[in-house]
Parts: C-alpha cells; sequence; structure tokens
C-alpha cells in the first residue's frame, strides 16, 4: 500500500483493541498479553485477520507493553516478542490477501520521567530506541506510538522513532474530558510540539468513549496540519455480574465519527472495548472516501505541555536571564549557583514575564551542560515557555532536545554559516527561531537593507522545509547615543517585515538607550512606537512596571484588550506587585515556597523557622496548609500534575529537615500514621501508585510500599504485620480489577478493620463499590483526603 499517496487524502481504516477482544477470548486477569505472540500466537493471528476481513487497512502488533521495564518479569526478551508480533501480523495479512500496512504498537513505558518521576528522558528514549530498532528488523511499516499521557515522555518516543527508522510515525495521546491529559499537557501544546518533531499523524486514542472526545478531536481538527487520527474506547467500561463491560455499540460509536469525517478525519479506528464489528461498519461507510479538506487555523506557539503563548500576539520577553554587565550573574554562573538565576526567573515570571530568554553565554563555563541543567530546573518550577539563546549550535542543540515542549531559539543571522548549523535543527525540534537582521557585512544602516536579509533567511529556511510562521525577524535595536538616525530605521524595518512579509516581530527594548541618563524613559517612549508598527515579542525587563503598563495601554488602545479587562486589573495591583518586585524570593515564606515548588530553599528556611517553632507546629501550621493550598489549585485546574508533585518534592526537603531534629533531640516520630500501598497482581504499571506516594508522604504519613505486581497473600502479610489502617491498592488494566477484588476479599477476613482504598485508570466509584473498597480515590488529592479521615 502506498501510504505516503493515501494518507491524507483518503480516510485510512485501523484496527480496533487487541487486549479486550483477548480478554473476551479468555485471557486470565494479570496474564501478559504480549507473551501470547508466541504461547497462542494462532489466536494473535486470527484477532488480526478478523480485522482485515472488517476492513482495516493497519493493523497495531500486539506490543503495546514490549519494553524492558514492563517484559523484566518474563521468560521472553523484548527482541523475541516484537519479532513474532511483527511476524504475527505480517502472516494474517498474507493469509487474508491484504494489503494492509503492520504498525508496530508502541505504549507507555509504565513509569514517569523527571522531573515528576525518576526515569531520565535519556533512559526513556533507551527504552523506545530499542523497540523501534527492532521492530525495523521484523519488517514493520509503520511505528505507532500510542496512549500516551506524558508529552515529554511522547517527545523521547517520536525521537527515538525518528533517528532509528525512516518509517512513518503516528502518536496518540489520551486526554481527559476536561481537555487534558493525565499530566496536565493540552491539545495546542501535543499539537505543536508533535507537528514540531514531523509526525505523520497525530490525534487521541483510549480514554473515552468518541462522543466523549468528539469536542477535543475538533479542536485538533481546527489546529493541526497533519492527519488527524481518532481510535476511540467503546464508551467507558462499566461492571456487571463481576465482569468489565463496554455498552456502546458499532452504530452508537460510528456516529460521532461521521460527524468528525465531515470536519476533516482522516484515520479512524478503535481501542478498548471495541471489535472487529465496530471497524467492519466503519471501513463500510468512509473507507476510501476522500478526507475532508478544512482550512485549519494554525498557530504559532511556544509552550510547556500544560501552557502556551501564541507568538502572534503580544508576548513580554524576560531578559534577565542573561550574564551581559552583570557581575552577580557571572558569579553565580562561575559557582554553578543555579538558585540565583532561579531567583531571577521567579522575580520575573512574578512580574508577567510570558517567555524567559535564557543566556548563558560565559567563556569559562561548560554552556551546554549548564544550559541543560538550568533547563530542566525552570520547567520544574515555572510552567513558562523558555527562548534558548546562545550563539552555539551545540548548546541550542541540547537545549531544545532536553525541553519539554516547543521553544524559541535567539537566534540566527544572514551569515550562510549560521544558517547551514542552525537551520536544521530548528527544522529537527520544530522551534521557532528569531531571525536577526545582520550577516557577514554587519547590520545594514538602511531598512530596506534589514528587509533583503530578512527576506534571504525566510527563504533559506523555507529550502530546509521551516514554515514561514515559525520565523520571528528581529530587525535589531541600535542605540541612540551613538546611531541616532538609526533607530528610525529599525522602526521603519519592522514595519515592513509586518506589512509585507506578514512575519512576527521582536526586538530587544532596552538597547536603545546605551549610555543615556534616564535610560527607562528611552525605553518606555522607544516601545510604545515598536508596538505600533507591530511588535509581538518585547525583549524587556519586566519588574520595570512603567514598561509593563505601556504594555497594557498599548492593548486597551489596540482593541486587543477587550473592555480592558486586564488593564484595569494591572492598575488596580500595580503598588502591590511594586513592593513585591526585585526581591520575589527572597521575601517568600516556607509556605509561598512549596506552593511554588521551589526544593532548594525549603531546607533553608525550615532551619530557620526551627529557631521559633518546634518540629510538629512547622508540620501542621506551615507545611500542611501549604499543600492543602497546592491541592485545590490542582482540583480547580489552575496547576497540574507536575506542579502538584513538586509541591509534594519540596515539602520531602522540609521533612528531612524536621525529622533530623527530633531525632537529634530525642523526640518521636512526627509521622501521623503508617499506609500500605501496593499496585495488583498482574498489574506492572507503577505511575498512579507512586504519585499518590510522594504526595502522602509528604502530608507526613509513613508509606509502606510494595511495588507493582505484588499477591494477594503479600499484601495480606504486610497489613498484618504492620497494624495498618489505611491499605491503597492501584491498578491500570481492566485484567487486573479482578486480582484487585481478590486482594481486597484476602485482606479484610483477617484484617476487618482495615480501611481499603483503590484507584487506577480503569476504576470507578462503581467499580470500588463491586469489589467491596472502602474508599474510591480518583487521583493523590482524594488520597490524602481520605488518610485524614482514616488518623483523624
Amino acid at each position: 500500500m502506498d501510504l505516503e499517496n493515501r494518507l491524507g487524502k483518503k480516510v485510512m481504516i485501523f484496527d480496533g483493541a487487541m487486549g479486550t477482544v483477548l480478554q473476551q477470548r479468555g485471557l486470565k486477569a494479570g496474564s501478559v498479553p504480549e507473551k501470547l505472540n508466541i504461547d497462542k500466537k494462532e489466536v494473535i493471528i486470527d484477532i488480526h485477520k478478523s480485522y482485515l476481513k472488517a476492513g482495516s487497512e493497519i493493523l497495531t502488533t500486539n506490543t503495546f507493553g514490549a519494553n524492558k521495564l514492563k517484559l523484566s518479569e518474563i521468560d521472553y526478551s523484548v527482541e523475541e516478542i516484537i519479532s513474532a508480533a511483527v511476524e504475527n501480523a505480517k502472516k494474517a495479512v498474507d493469509q487474508s490477501s491484504s494489503k494492509a500496512l503492520v504498525a508496530l504498537g508502541i505504549g507507555p513505558l509504565g513509569e514517569l520521567l523527571e522531573p515528576m518521576g525518576s526515569l531520565s528522558f535519556d533512559e526513556a528514549y533507551s527504552l523506545f530506541q530499542h523497540q523501534v530498532l527492532q521492530g525495523v528488523k521484523s519488517g514493520a511499516d509503520i511505528i505507532h506510538i500510542e496512549t500516551i499521557a506524558d508529552l515529554y515522555e511522547a517527545k523521547a518516543a517520536v525521537l527515538a522513532a525518528k533517528e532509528n527508522s525512516d518509517l512513518p510515525v503516528f502518536c496518540t495521546l489520551t486526554f481527559e474530558e476536561d481537555g487534558r491529559t493525565f499530566t496536565g499537557a493540552n491539545i495546542n501544546s501535543m499539537i505543536s510540539v508533535l507537528e514540531g518533531l514531523g509526525v505523520d499523524a497525530l490525534g487521541l486514542n483510549c480514554s473515552l468513549g468518541p462522543e466523549k472526545l468528539e469536542a477535543l478531536t475538533e479542536e485538533v481538527l481546527r489546529y493541526s496540519n497533519t492527519p488527524v487520527i481518532l481510535q476511540a474506547n467503546a464508551g467507558l467500561p462499566v461492571v456487571e455480574e463481576g465482569k468489565t463491560v463496554f455498552k456502546l455499540s458499532p452504530e452508537q460509536y460510528f456516529k460521532p465519527i461521521a460527524r468528525l469525517y465531515e470536519q476533516g478525519l482522516a484515520v479512524i479506528g478503535g481501542c478498548c472495548g471495541t471489535n472487529e464489528d465496530f471497524i467492519a461498519l466503519m471501513a463500510d461507510s468512509l473507507k476510501d472516501k476522500p478526507v475532508k479538506e478544512t482550512k485549519s487555523e494554525s498557530r504559532t506557539i511556544a509552550c510547556t505541555p500544560s501552557s502556551w503563548k501564541d507568538l502572534e500576539r503580544i508576548n513580554v520577553v524576560g531578559e534577565r536571564i542573561n550574564p551581559t554587565g552583570k557581575n552577580e550573574f557571572k558569579k553565580a554562573l562561575r559557582n554553578n549557583d543555579l538558585d540565583y538565576i532561579i531567583r531571577v526567573a521567579v522575580e520575573q515570571v512574578e512580574a508577567g514575564a510570558d517567555i524567559l530568554d535564557v543566556n548563558l553565554g560565559l567563556p569559562e563555563i561548560n554552556e551546554k551542560e549548564m544550559m541543560v541543567k538550568l533547563i530542566k530546573e525552570l520547567q520544574a518550577i515555572l510552567d513558562i515557555p523558555l527562548q534558548i539563546d546562545s550563539s552555539n549550535a551545540s548548546v541550542i542543540a541540547e537545549g531544545l532536545r532536553y525541553y519539554n515542549g516547543t521553544a524559541v531559539v535567539n537566534s540566527i543571522n544572514g551569515e550562510a554559516e549560521v544558517l547551514e548549523k542552525i537551520l536544521p535543527l530548528i527544522k529537527k525540534y520544530g522551534a521557532a527561531v528569531i531571525a536577526l537582521t545582520m550577516d557577514e557585512n554587519g547590520i545594514p544602516e538602511t531598512a530596506e537593507g534589514r528587509f533583503k536579509i530578512a527576506q534571504r533567511i525566510v527563504k533559506k529556511a523555507e529550502e530546509y522545509g521551516i514554515k514561514r510562521e515559525k520565523i520571528i525577524i528581529d530587525c535589531l535595536t541600535l542605540t541612540a547615543s551613538a546611531q541616532q538616525k538609526g533607530v528610525k530605521e529599525t522602526l521603519k524595518a519592522l514595519q515592513m517585515v509586518k506589512e509585507k512579509l506578514n512575519l512576527k516581530t521582536t526586538l530587544g527594548v532596552s538597547n536603545v538607550s546605551f549610555g543615556l541618563p534616564a535610560r527607562a524613559v528611552l525605553n518606555r517612549n522607544f516601545l510604545t512606537l515598536a508596538l505600533y508598527q507591530g511588535l509581538n515579542l518585547a525583549i524587556m525587563d519586566p519588574n520595570d512596571k512603567e514598561m509593563m503598563a505601556n504594555i497594557k495601554a498599548f492593548k486597551v488602545l489596540a482593541n486587543i484588550d477587550k473592555g480592558a479587562g486586564e488593564y484595569i486589573e494591572f492598575m488596580a495591583d500595580i503598588d502591590a506587585e511594586q513592593e513585591k518586585a526585585g526581591s520575589a524570593l527572597e521575601s517568600m515564606d516556607l509556605a509561598e515556597v512549596i506552593v511554588k515548588g521551589i526544593k532548594k530553599e525549603a531546607a533553608k528556611l525550615t532551619k530557620e523557622l526551627l529557631k521559633e517553632k518546634d518540629a510538629l507546629e512547622i508540620v501542621n501550621k506551615d507545611l500542611i496548609p501549604a499543600l492543602d493550598i497546592v491541592g485545590e489549585r490542582y482540583e480547580k485546574g489552575e496547576i497540574f500534575l507536575p506542579q502538584l508533585v513538586q509541591s509534594a518534592e519540596t515539602v520531602k526537603e522540609a521533612f528531612a529537615v524536621l525529622k533530623t531534629e527530633m531525632l537529634k533531640n530525642g523526640g518521636k516520630d512526627i509521622s501521623k500514621g503508617k499506609i500500605v500501598l501496593a499496585t495488583v497482581k498482574g498489574d506492572v504499571h507503577d505511575i498512579g501508585k507512586n504519585i499518590v506516594k510522594t504526595v502522602l508522604e509528604n502530608y507526613g504519613y509513613k508509606i509502606i510500599d510494595l511495588g507493582r505486581n505484588v499477591a494477594e497473600e503479600e499484601v495480606k502479610k504486610a497489613v498484618k504485620a504492620n497494624n495498618i489502617k489505611l491499605l491503597g491498592l492501584s491498578a491500570l488494566m481492566t485484567t487486573t480489577v479482578k486480582n484487585m477484588e481478590k486482594t481486597i476479599q484476602i485482606v479484610k477476613e483477617e484484617n476487618p478493620d482495615c480501611k481499603i482504598m483503590v484507584g487506577g485508570a480503569v476504576l470507578t466509584p462503581d467499580y470500588a463499590e463491586m469489589i467491596n473498597a472502602d474508599y474510591y480515590a480518583k487521583d493523590a488529592r482524594e488520597a490524602v483526603e481520605i488518610a485524614k479521615k482514616i488518623f483523624a
């Protein structure tokens, strides 16, 4: 099959579920589906053939969990499993005389990446690389990365696929009803990152039925320039007579699919609960139909997984992470003092920066190593896009690789050597890039000269496959003290770029005033003039409240701030903001540091508090109230899982100091009680349990973590031996819910007073009640509330 001439042109039909179909065919709870590629290959081939008969054009191999982490406890290697799985799918294609393609199915690794978890980006990449290389060797036609909740993990998987194969790459993430993944990623960030990395198709799968995913899929179709996939579940499962049942019929499933087809849906299949009947109905109705042409409202954004900034709008780029002319900053870099730099970053965000420029160009340091380290530190505590600023191509490359989201790169210019080094990196990682209107001959004196360089850069970028929308032109701010005529030329060039090239623009605003008194006055006036010529990204000091006020005022006068609400709010708060500016981090107390997740400040502030309070008072009056604030913000959707975990980890730093103090003084343990946590037998997913563990520990509970794939008897022994009042059980697979029920039954037989809370992706309140659990915890925050009740 010629995928290149079909994808995005004719509707393509994927297959449906594998795991739930295997359950219907007798797969036992807790069994490893991937083993059946070898042990029961005829069953797998038969399922593939049923999908081909129904009309599937792409088969997904039975390799969802075929990675070293998940298969560490079985007899077969990853190589053996993947080789057999691809061979089974190929046999089904041959036996059916079909032209269908075989997609290597790659699911999540089962552990969270740093900073939420302990798995490094490089480790994740290596695990995915292992799968990809074996898939290529075995003859797969497509790499299909699916059911990913962490955008950083998706990036690692896509890079592993792109860098180790020439196969087409599909990638689908799994979203909740609120439009966020489990880790907080949003639709716009997903599109930006995956399109930037060059996937061949993207979209949504699993989690919900097609009707509940319809609005989210519409949003993907609205903004994606890449063919869109939807593989929904057959609705949410329910429990009937102790079995997991998906109630949605093929006809009910198809109705929203048909509506989405009219909006441009290109690839259609099914996930949990679907089977060949679902695929047959979709294939009979839509297979080979032309994909509806719709004009996407594509936009260029800089983003983290959970927040984004439209670069077409006016954005303030904080300029202060830069050693130029800053002795304290240089000293911090030399001493590897990231705390100082983080303080500078926090102050800028508090002052209203939309994006942070990160420039670490100091000859005597390892700039590449420092850039990666700082990016990771900043992204752990600040949910704001970054602008990677360096003249060193290797620094830019490393920064882009480890950045979680879509970054801006500052910068390229018209020099051929610079363009040849940097443009391939911009293309590979999908970044936006600032282009300076200068070349080997320096900065042209006239606006026309700078405009010509801008034209040349755009043409060269397009030759590399970089879209014009990704290019931001810097017409270069000259100093009024030395090149007074040049200031006007800068503004003229900016206007020409906006009107004739329709590109986004940026300027380093404060450069205009070097060497002159009352610099702030010149900066403010120049900023206003530039805004009226079409400036998008103002690189400036956001702590200058009058400069910020100019931007707020401009948005009102240009009819951007409708109703002047943003302006009114800013002016009402300006006095209080000015008091906070300049020393935001130094003035924070322990509770504020916890809320913001600034780990390195927690221990120091705890030690200071111990001079005036005892340990228990700090726990009850500082740590717990701060975590409650974080929990409330999480429940309201103001922050997301990475920030929740980061705050919990910050409390851990404070607790370490308090425990040391208590033991030193002969005091008793300050923990509030012991809780056993376990992922049930047959389930190797540890993500949810580990998050609950982190948060509960930092509310003061002692956690006995039994790990994953824990047998019922082991759980029972741990509960009895430790006289446990609260047990937490986790399951992420429908096949292991039965084992959870058995565990609850066995524990309660000998420990009737032990309360049991359950959670996991497949659990619902109804499930919890049916299997005789005492509590259902939908997330870590809910687990804390349950613990409070038990240990009140």
